[in-house]
């Protein structure tokens, strides 16, 4: 064999890849190339194939910290294979030798007398039409593949320079995807494994984890949908700033969460910053940090980006067709608000108002008077002016850490579940009860309700007071709850609906 330089290589399965193809149409194409090859897929998951008619042999030698893998060929030998060889081919598919009654194997010989026997090794057969670019520097390509009468698209970048396929992925949006080599893919496009994704919403008081599953009738189905507490944005309202352990709290949790995704087998990762990251001043600092320790980039997202994505996720979940619609989704540090007839959006925009910055400025995780609750009321009212002399929608709809776990509390939840959660009514009256019953129990003893996370239970009564006063200025005795919220709708705009 010529003497190979091993590179760093980087490669995505998928049906539709969205921008990534964009960019990639927006490029020069270079040579194009069809070929077939017949596959040898084994658990040991090295690259073993025959093109051309030779034995193409190539070993992982190396995963560096961004997932890039390097690749060695370590033979192309022509058939019919020479026996002193047939060992190196079965010791990278994991296979034991049998006794080799041959000097050499013609290509027939060798799947029917040593690859059939084994059990283990699947011969696949593979139709690549592959065009070539340069992207940063690097060799990339899109290629349509066909194994076994399923189809699939992959792009790939390989460069001697790892740096420069990093950056050469990240800038056709591609990051968050999983480095996925060809024997992997081949063997997840031929079982028909229902594709994964993952998303992740980083908020200013928690961090919500989706993982979900597309079945063969093109439906989601949730496999992992959790958050955790990590207040972000704590403080932030004093310093203009994200400080030191909010951000370390909330990088560990989404370490975690990409560590879940990954082990679920997610074909891609998307995550979104909201308000928190929105106002720090040191956010390109915070995505640093999180993008340094977990491999993923977080993009921050507009306020109405936000609104958008929330009408988005209730459409899908909760069936809304006719009349006005208005969905509001009220977290840490912002509240968005997205109106709408039916699937037709016509606004959508955010407020800075969220349960810690109320929390903060009034001190509502403690015991307080009726006096300090109006005062909070009236604040939050008048950060509110935007929504004032609206007509009454026909449907209003909430989501967010606040509304979720009311209606827990409503409904006695000892262990929430989403399902009783979603489409659940809240009126009035049963708002006043909770804001009354937190008004007047501090942040500890609030933890003791059933239904409440005791991590939400110094912010639930600004959140409360939040949902109460939306109500009131829409004209709402009554709302709907969706358990479904901003992960959900980024899910069906990243990957399909």
């Amino acid at each position: 064999m010529a003497t190979i330089i091993p590179r760093w290589e980087w490669r995505v399965f998928g049906e539709d890849l969205g921008a990534a193809e964009q960019a990639f149409a927006a490029l020069t194409p270079g040579p194009v190339d069809e070929n077939d090859e017949l596959y040898l897929l084994s658990p040991a998951g090295a690259n073993v194939k025959v093109r051309d008619g030779l034995m193409d042999i190539k070993l992982l030698r190396e995963v560096n910290a961004d997932g890039l893998e390097r690749w060695e060929p370590v033979m192309k030998r022509e058939f019919p294979l020479p026996a002193a060889e047939v060992p190196r081919v079965l010791d990278a598919l994991g296979v034991v030798p049998p006794p080799l009654t041959r000097g050499a194997y013609t290509l027939a010989q060798f799947l029917a007398e040593l690859m059939e026997p084994s059990g283990s090794v699947r011969a696949v057969r593979v139709h690549k039409r592959r065009v070539r670019y340069t992207l940063g520097g690097c060799m990339a390509e899109i290629a349509d593949v066909e194994a076994d009468r399923r189809a699939a698209r992959t792009i790939a970048v390989e460069s001697e320079d790892a740096s420069a396929v990093i950056a050469a992925v990240r800038s056709v949006a591609l990051d968050g995807y999983l480095n996925t080599s060809y024997p992997r893919g081949l063997a997840a496009l031929i079982d028909a494994r229902p594709p994964r994704y993952a998303v992740i919403d980083v908020g200013t008081n928690s961090v919500k984890f989706h993982v979900g599953e597309r079945d063969a009738a093109g439906r989601w189905r949730a496999l992992v949908d959790r958050a955790e507490m990590t207040r972000l944005g704590e403080n932030l309202d004093v310093h203009n700033a994200i400080s030191t352990e909010p951000l370390e709290r909330t990088v560990a949790a989404i370490a975690g969460m990409v560590e879940e995704a990954r082990r679920h087998g997610v074909q891609a990762t998307a995550a979104a910053g909201t308000a928190g990251l929105r106002i720090a001043h040191n956010r390109d600092d915070v995505i640093a940090a999180i993008r340094a320790r977990t491999g993923l980039t977080v993009e921050v997202i507009p306020g109405e980006e936000e609104g958008r994505l929330a009408y988005l996720a209730v459409r899908a979940e909760l069936g809304v067709t006719k009349g006005s619609l208005a969905v509001f989704d009220t977290g840490g540090g912002s509240t968005q608000f997205t109106f709408g007839h039916g699937p037709h959006v016509d606004e959508h925009f955010s407020v800075h108002v969220g349960a810690v910055r109320y929390t903060e400025r009034f001190g509502l995780a403690r015991v307080v008077g009726p006096e300090v609750l109006q005062d909070a009321l009236v604040a939050i009212s008048a950060d509110l002016s935007r929504i004032d002399g609206r007509p009454p929608p026909d449907a209003l709809v909430a989501m967010g850490g606040a509304v979720t776990n009311m209606t827990a509390v409503k409904l006695g939840l000892a262990s929430y579940d989403p399902d009783l959660v979603q489409g659940a009514v809240l009126d009035r009256a049963e708002i006043d009860r909770q804001i009354e019953l937190y008004r007047s129990r501090d942040a500890d003893a609030r933890r003791a309700t059933v239904g409440l996370q005791p991590k939400r239970a110094d912010v639930i009564l600004a959140g409360a007071c939040i949902v109460r006063t939306v109500m009131e200025k829409l004209g709402q005795q009554t709302l709907t709850v969706s358990d479904r919220g901003l992960r959900h709708g980024l899910l069906i705009d990243r990957f399909g609906p």
